[in-house]
């Protein structure tokens, strides 16, 4: 019986997994998935996790509660020695190991790409993780309890002051939220004026939000600064050196939180550890039915997809020619690949992958939305509703949906939860400082 090993179980590797279990035979293949964590992120509901808008743990899927017939091991993949057929698998506690495998599937998707800017390492937060959109949210009412209790002046304002680096679509979205989020905390905290609060956006080129159209994009810049949000376009962070902001514009701002969504690029620990043939922007080479090479050669036995491979988009949308590194991609990919896999184990031909992007919806805060595919364009609260209604559809299993679903009604009568837990990032502290500890050993001569 082949062995097949899925590396990553985000987006494609997760579904990749799930649809084998639809359509393997009984005894026809063993699949074993390995992931540092035991749960799959829907990253769409980051920037509403951020806004207090969803339960964190309701927007991760957990990997043992849905791949029933799927062997998960929670560990890194630290090498691929394809050559070999094996793969060198590092667990959280203990010794390296070698893993043999017949067919190898690399889903181990991407991370924050960053540059080196100083200041940018030490300071700022990326949004890819779960744990990051809930140090987000914790953050902003901690600052917000603090700045309560100071009288205004720069401290205050720094304490704040939100800044966003990145215009794309994940970085527009958390920070229409957070300024929502931020609005609707005001209400809570009499101290603070809505002219207190300050959000700024920085964005390298000259628009925001390249998947849709530009007059589309030229309301959603005016809606944000209706709602006291500034956009800075043509404008690069220079220096973030202990959160003092410093703006190819001349501009300074001093900020407690620095988002960073500027970007992302394929997991580097997967793809330099590997002999898979790679591309010159660090993704695996990959064929238009996902298996690894190019158009003229095969790499048998070894398959790819999500944002750690360099997809051909063969409806000509793509940038470079490539499908662009989201979502949409990725669960199509990942349901593709489990198809074409389970076709070449039994002789047939796969299929090569074509999907035409749909479109791009957005939320921008509780009531308001973005939608547009093609030349329609939906905006406000109609946009909104669309929004939710499709991630909330898209987020697999229905456990999954009727705890988002439930959330969202509940948020609608109940409002925010706004308790920051911030404390969880150092829980032991409470317990040492009142931890009873063995007195010194008294001196002989001194007694």
């Amino acid at each position: 019986m082949p062995r097949i090993l899925i590396v990553g179980g985000g987006y494609a590797g997760f579904y990749t997994a799930w649809k084998l279990e639809k359509w393997l035979r009984d005894g026809e293949a063993e699949v074993t998935v390995v992931d540092p964590l035991p749960y799959m992120t829907y990253q769409p509901f980051l920037p509403e996790v951020a806004a207090g808008s969803i339960e964190p743990r309701h927007s991760v899927v957990a990997q043992r509660r849905h791949l029933k017939k799927t062997t998960v091991i929670t560990a890194k993949v630290t090498g691929i020695d394809h050559a070999a057929k094996t793969a060198t698998i590092t667990p959280p506690v203990g010794e390296p190991y070698a893993f043999d495998y017949d067919i190898v599937v690399v889903t181990g998707g991407a991370v924050s790409r960053t540059f080196p800017i100083p200041g940018v390492a030490e300071n700022a937060i990326g949004l890819k993780t779960i744990e990051e959109a809930v140090a987000i949210r914790d953050k902003v009412l901690t600052n917000f309890d603090k700045a309560a209790q100071l009288p205004a002046g720069p401290e205050r304002d720094r304490l704040l002051t939100f800044v966003v680096v990145g215009g794309g679509f994940a970085g527009i979205e958390v920070f229409a939220e957070l300024r929502s989020f931020a609005s609707s905390l005001l209400k809570r905290y009499p101290q603070i004026a809505f002219e207190d609060t300050h959000f700024h956006l920085i964005e390298a080129m000259g628009r925001i939000m390249p998947e849709v159209s530009l007059p589309t994009s030229h309301w959603v810049i005016k809606n944000l600064a209706q709602r006291g949000a500034e956009i800075h376009l043509e404008t690069q962070l220079t220096s973030a050196v202990d959160g003092h902001l410093e703006l190819s514009t001349g501009e300074t701002l001093d900020s407690d939180l620095i988002v960073w969504t500027a970007g992302v690029m394929a997991n580097p620990a997967i793809v330099r550890g590997s002999d898979l043939p790679v591309e010159q922007r660090g993704r695996i080479t990959v064929r238009p039915d996902l298996r690894v090479g190019d158009e003229d050669t095969i790499v048998e036995d070894a398959w790819a997809a999500g944002d750690i491979a360099a997809v051909p988009d063969l409806t000509g949308g793509g940038v470079g020619g490539f499908c662009v590194p989201n979502a949409q991609h990725a669960v199509r990919q990942g349901k593709l690949l489990a198809k074409n896999l389970v076709a070449v184990l039994r002789g047939e031909t796969p299929k090569d992958y074509i999907h035409k992007n749909m479109g791009a919806v957005a939320g921008l805060g509780v009531g308001i939305g973005v939608f547009q595919s093609g030349k329609f364009a939906m905006k406000g609260l109609i946009a909104w509703f669309a929004h939710r209604g499709y991630h909330g559809l898209a987020i697999p299993g229905w456990e999954r949906k009727w705890r988002v679903f439930w959330g969202w009604w509940n948020n609608f009568w109940l409002g925010r939860d706004i308790v920051s837990l911030e404390a969880v990032q150092t829980p032991r502290v409470a317990f040492e400082t009142f931890a009873a500890r063995p007195k010194p050993p008294v001196d002989a001569e001194a007694k």
